[in-house]
């Protein structure tokens, strides 16, 4: 499958660090200058990236674990959803989750994208649904770890 993308910024298009990723890194474009991201502080943070996605398919924007875990940066709508009529400039809303300020600067790794085949279903209005052992248990129901 091949992705389409215009690239405004001057940092590499995304790509697949090894032959088993299943995301590929965003990097921020801030050609004004670095951002700074206060203690739970959020921010829309552009890619220069616009892209054109079979249909069929979405991207997903998700945190990367080493920000989060590191820095407490992580994407707040995660994961975003970029649908395949979408041509507007990637862009990543991060927040900041730790008690520290975190300096963005222009071509830092924010976040992954992943393509992801997704189906849309028709939703048909019931009376009933069918009878499971699960039932209605959720949230920790099974109690397994």
């Amino acid at each position: 499958m091949q992705i389409k993308i215009i690239n405004r910024s001057h940092h590499a298009l995304p790509k697949y660090e090894t032959s088993l990723s299943a995301g590929m890194d965003l990097r921020a474009y801030l050609p004004d200058g670095a951002v700074t991201l206060n203690p739970m502080e959020r921010t829309l943070v552009k890619t220069g990236l616009f892209m054109e996605l079979p249909a069929g398919y979405e991207a997903q924007v998700r945190p990367r674990s080493g920000l989060a875990l590191k820095k407490g940066i992580t994407v707040l709508n995660s994961p975003g959803t970029i649908d395949a009529d979408y041509r507007g400039e990637i862009c990543v809303i991060l927040i900041n989750l730790s008690n520290e300020p975190f300096v963005i600067n222009d071509g830092e790794r924010i976040a992954q994208m992943v393509i992801a085949r997704h189906e849309q279903a028709e939703i048909v209005e019931v009376q009933e649904l069918s009878d499971t052992e699960r039932g209605t248990g959720g949230f920790g129901h099974t109690g397994k770890n």
